[in-house]
């Protein structure tokens, strides 16, 4: 049986339905990260965020590198 939880996000603070046990149909399979930006997030936080926190700083993470070059 799948298992869900109902999780806070780490950065924004809102609830959120983690489905880890079924990942496809959790929120946060929707984005799309790369290694690179998925290893940053995960040394910035410890635990799972809302998709809208996960796309917000994917697109800061693609600006900054996008301004560090």
């Amino acid at each position: 049986m799948p298992s869900h939880e109902i999780k806070t996000c780490q950065r924004c603070k809102k609830d959120f339905e983690c489905k880890v046990g079924n990942i496809t149909q959790c929120q946060c399979y929707e984005v799309k990260m790369t290694y690179e930006e998925t290893q940053r997030m995960r040394k910035e936080y410890d635990d799972c965020l809302c998709a809208s926190c996960m796309l917000e700083l994917q697109i800061q993470y693609r600006k900054e590198e996008v301004f560090s070059k």
